[in-house]
């Protein structure tokens, strides 16, 4: 069972299903049931063409749930419009059905939330990390968020800014978490950018092609996390670096900031440096300064403080996260990291073990028990 070719088609048959009158809740229930039927059929029989048995199979699950609904006879009319048996089209849907998903109908907020578990296959824990917010009160969001586009005519695409932030949680959680979903965020962005002329879209995608050029170096042979500082620069991408630089410089010159130009901005005078040692960090704290000024993130503020301990001393970063909410995540590592260049390395160790119990993934686990370890070991000796 081809579980990748499975993530790739259902975009688009979740789109067939919303363009022929389907509303998108019970179109997302039907095409989950045509994937449960996918695995238990096609081992044993594959189809030939597979985008059309899938579109065939959820349509007769959304048909199924359209009798059983109050207003039966409205749907049943739609028997008519099943398609056909044999090929389908294979234009890729997948951009149009983020657009279709951040809806008018629903905040900005909410129409993130909605797409990134329908099209873009995160868990709702996983959004609800990305949004700093418990599990069970993401659950509830998209529940609401489902509810209100019941029913609703997807004639109305919403605005790029949401579909921009849609596409930059997947890159994350694709780019650090447990879904693979980096490159699929980066050829959407990129088709994106080809229909809509807006520096935001061009710093997006510069930001996606520096960080993603440094993907090589984030680990080692074994899987463990590799810190950016550590990294060998010469497993990094040379030609998405200088792609992502061009693409950054061009947006900057139109003179129109927004918080995705200037992440790609640190994130290049990162790639710049031909080592660690010659970091910029100066300029990158001045960066930060004006994506704070732009978010109001307290995020981009634990990581200013970072950068404020590399430019200015340990002491000063502790100052400046001194300032921010414990409660952060990765709060509690960046104040080990800290204390560790600081020259105090037992409440290093105690700061890393701490947060090791706190990490989202087990890579992460992994690398700050490591760092707790190595510094409980160098005090014992």
């Amino acid at each position: 069972m081809n579980e990748a070719l499975l993530r790739s088609l259902t975009p688009s048959v979740l789109t067939i299903l919303v363009r022929r009158g389907a509303d998108f809740a019970a179109a997302e229930d039907a095409v989950q049931d045509a994937l449960v039927e996918a695995f238990r059929v096609w081992p044993a029989d594959p189809p030939g063409d597979t985008k059309g048995w899938l579109v065939t199979v959820a349509w007769r699950r959304f048909l199924d749930q359209a009798r059983a609904d109050s207003a039966r006879r409205r749907r049943e009319d739609l028997v008519d419009e099943e398609p056909a048996p044999g090929p389908t089209s294979g234009v890729d849907d997948t951009l149009q059905l983020y657009f279709l998903c951040a809806h008018p109908s629903l905040t900005p907020s909410s129409a993130v939330a909605l797409t990134l578990r329908a099209v873009g296959g995160l868990t709702t824990r996983q959004i609800a990390q990305a949004y700093l917010v418990p599990e069970p009160t993401m659950a509830q969001r998209i529940s609401r968020a489902k509810r209100t586009v019941s029913g609703v005519r997807f004639d109305q695409p919403g605005d790029v800014a949401t579909v921009l932030r849609v596409l930059y949680l997947v890159f994350n959680e694709g780019y650090s978490g447990d879904v693979d979903l980096a490159a699929e965020a980066i050829r959407l962005t990129r088709q994106l950018a080809a229909r809509v002329d807006h520096p935001e879209v061009a710093g997006l995608l510069a930001l996606m092609l520096l960080h993603h050029a440094r993907r090589a170096g984030r680990t080692a042979p074994d899987g463990s996390l590799v810190p950016l500082a550590e990294q060998d620069r010469g497993r990094w991408d040379t030609t998405a670096i200088a792609e992502g630089v061009e693409i950054l410089q061009a947006a900057l010159a139109r003179d129109r900031l927004g918080e995705f130009q200037a992440q790609a901005a640190i994130a290049a005078l990162h790639a710049d440096a031909p080592t660690a040692g010659e970091t910029d960090w100066a300029q990158i704290v001045e960066w930060y300064d004006e994506l704070a000024r732009l978010t109001d993130s307290p995020v981009v503020r634990l990581n200013r403080a970072v950068a404020v301990g590399e430019a200015d001393g340990p002491r000063a970063g502790l100052a400046a996260l001194a300032a921010l909410d414990g409660a952060l995540p990765r709060h509690t590592a960046v104040a080990a990291y800290l204390h560790e260049r600081d020259g105090d390395l037992e409440t290093a160790a105690r700061l890393y073990a701490d947060a090791a119990r706190k990490a989202p993934n087990l890579a992460e686990r992994d690398h700050l028990t490591r760092r707790a370890a190595r510094l409980n070991a160098g005090r014992r000796r």
